[in-house]
């Protein structure tokens, strides 16, 4: 399904790249919302984040101000004269957000991932002409994003964008939730107008890593971005541990560097050229090696073999990410890599035993 969008646009908002919004994790008090407000119109900031309700993960957390919070996001337009955006979860947050003049909605990653949730959201929009935005689902299931922004769009909303927020991870590594840059890049090729805004806050989950996640997100042509900014970072209610304060916002966007996603390619011809017929050379290889798994199929078919030899499968990894270390090559690459070309060379020997 192609979506019906319209860009998102706001007057007296910059249509040049990057879109910025940015604001508290959680509307706290109305003294901070307000000097953290202030703070960033100051810097140029023109639309301001803060969240009313906040989701947490077990009960007994901060779980947002509620709808008290609604009045100081007012406050906010009327005396900075920014923007003010939100994150809705059900049919209420939508109302009452509504009702106070919020100016765009987000929906957060764990709504996102819920269809029922979504619907309800959409259904309680029918006839709203306001830009919302989708958080990716926690899981990296890029079906069940575009399947949230495709009920909102069936609502009429055409103003509407994605944030790319990371995914949920058991593996303990840098990042509070793993990029895999991979899945905003095929949504970008499916949905090619859609504009997607990345969430470095809590891709990163601590600020040192807000700066380097935002210019990798412009290096990859994202349409803007949603930082998490303070004005007393470590006091914060809550996520202390990845916001920004807004002069150290300031200068993280200071030093982006945007780069030109309008630029001809024409001069990359010939390295395209050199691409394609790497590209012709490792199909080529491929096919070589499931022949040779194919003839291992056949023996093992005759001489009663189990299919996979995990002692050799596991020699295979190992001996395959040091000879990617030492080309260059990132080791979790590679035993992607080589993962799928085991199961692919399994399917078949599996197709040789079955026959």
């Amino acid at each position: 399904m192609e979506l019906d969008l319209q860009p998102i646009k706001l007057q007296g908002v910059s249509e040049d790249r990057p879109l910025v919004i940015a604001g508290p994790c959680s509307a706290e008090t109305e003294e901070q919302v307000m000097t953290t407000a202030k703070a960033l119109a100051k810097n140029g900031i023109k639309i301001f984040r803060a969240g009313i309700w906040k989701p947490r993960t077990k009960p007994g957390g901060f779980e947002g101000v509620g709808e008290p919070g609604l009045a100081w996001m007012k406050r906010v337009k009327e005396e900075t004269g920014m923007y003010v955006t939100t994150e809705v979860a059900n049919t209420k947050h939508v109302e009452a957000a509504l009702k106070a003049g919020i100016d765009l909605l987000w929906i957060g990653a764990r709504t996102s991932a819920n269809p029922f949730a979504m619907q309800e959201i959409a259904d309680s929009l029918k006839g709203v002409d306001i830009p919302v935005l989708v958080k990716n689902p926690v899981n990296p299931d890029l079906e069940l994003w575009i399947g949230a922004m495709e009920r909102l769009n069936n609502a009429g909303i055409r103003r509407l964008g994605a944030i790319h927020r990371g995914f949920t991870s058991s593996e303990k590594k840098i990042y509070r939730n793993l990029p895999l840059w991979h899945i905003p890049i095929e949504l970008r090729r499916r949905i090619p107008d859609l504009t997607i805004i990345c969430d470095p806050s809590h891709m990163g989950g601590k600020r040192e890593l807000v700066a380097p996640l935002c210019q990798q997100a412009m290096d990859l042509g994202f349409d803007g971005l949603i930082v998490e900014s303070h004005c007393s970072p470590e006091k914060a209610w809550s996520d202390a541990a990845q916001q920004v304060t807004p002069d150290i916002l300031d200068y993280i966007l200071n030093l982006l560097v945007i780069r030109d996603v309008k630029y001809t390619t024409e001069s990359l011809a010939e390295l395209r050229k050199q691409i394609d017929e790497c590209d012709e050379s490792l199909i080529q290889g491929l096919a070589k090696r499931m022949r040779v798994a194919r003839e291992i199929g056949t023996y093992k078919k005759e001489h009663n073999m189990a299919i996979v030899q995990t002692g050799r499968y596991n020699e295979i990894l190992e001996k395959r990410g040091s000879q990617g270390a030492l080309c260059g090559l990132g080791s979790d690459f590679v035993r992607v890599v080589f993962e799928a070309i085991h199961s692919e060379s399994v399917r078949q020997q599996l197709e040789i035993l079955n026959k």
